[in-house]
């Protein structure tokens, strides 16, 4: 039996670990978190119970979500697990993002700092290279990601990416828009794949 098309069954959120952010931020990530939940989506994430990384776990818990945290040993005292979902404790940041990535179908970006610049960079990298075509949604309050976007179309502007580098993520800016938009990337990618004349996989 095959899959229906722009199929979904799990997703990793990638997002700031500081309890100071704004307070907005933080209250999106826990709306987010039940949003995914009550999609019938696995909830996958770091492991931590800090900034918007806890709020966005405990709003997919507490909408009876599936949870699963990889967080390493050393950062099991800085980001604080949440002991109310299932955590796996890995040995290291590069064991962490590939469990991550192998665990989940898409992803979502949330506000966040230099960890989650790497790992979104990383993540699209790997996109460009063609060994993922898993969708990326980015949820963008007050323009918060404007600036990557910028950096991003100015390699293209540049010529040292391709024009269709811009296709590899999507852009909202309201948390009730993250889901539908990372389901309808998934239906838009199942549909490339199949040939136009002949309805087959390519």
């Amino acid at each position: 039996m095959t899959n229906p098309p722009g199929r979904l069954d799990s997703v990793c959120v990638y997002c700031g670990s500081s309890n100071d952010a704004d307070p907005a931020f933080l209250q999106a990530a826990y709306e987010i978190g039940g949003d995914i939940a009550r999609a019938g989506l696995k909830f996958v994430y770091g492991g931590g119970g800090v900034g918007l990384m806890g709020a966005s776990a405990r709003g997919a818990n507490d909408a009876k979500g599936k949870v699963l945290g990889i967080i390493p040993e050393f950062l099991r005292g800085r980001e604080q697990p949440f002991d109310d979902v299932e955590t796996i404790v890995v040995q290291s940041m590069h064991e962490r993002k590939m469990m991550l990535f192998e665990e989940s179908d898409g992803f979502i970006v949330l506000p966040g700092g230099i960890g989650t610049l790497e790992e979104i960079v990383e993540l699209l990298s790997w996109q460009r290279l063609g060994l993922h075509d898993k969708p990326v949604v980015f949820y963008n309050p007050r323009g918060f990601w404007n600036a990557l976007y910028e950096m991003f179309n100015h390699t293209i502007r540049e010529k040292l990416s391709p024009p269709d580098f811009a296709r590899a993520w999507r852009s909202v800016d309201r948390a009730e828009d993250v889901v539908p938009a990372l389901r309808s990337m998934a239906v838009e990618r199942d549909a490339d794949a199949v040939h136009p004349d002949t309805g087959r996989l390519t």
